[in-house]
């Protein structure tokens, strides 16, 4: 999949940081985190989104790999 042009008339969906600061119980700062998130609150349903996103764990990644190496499957 690559790059495609805009339909007509539509725009693109805009995104911004989300910041935040993790502490301690004493109040000392942990970590900083920092993730991009789209604004989805300007798509349309059904127009340049899919529904479904598949998230694994890597945990069951790894045991599938390894069950995988040890039953011989070919690999794709």
């Amino acid at each position: 999949m690559g790059l495609v042009d805009l339909p007509p008339g539509k725009s693109v969906v805009g995104c911004r940081w989300v910041c935040k600061i993790q502490t301690e119980v004493d109040g000392i700062v942990d970590c900083n985190k920092a993730r991009l998130v789209a604004m989805g609150f300007t798509q349309e349903y059904g127009i340049g989104y899919e529904t479904f996103a598949l998230v694994a764990c890597f945990a069951s990644v790894c045991s599938l790999i390894a069950v995988a190496a040890v039953k011989h499957w070919p690999w794709l």
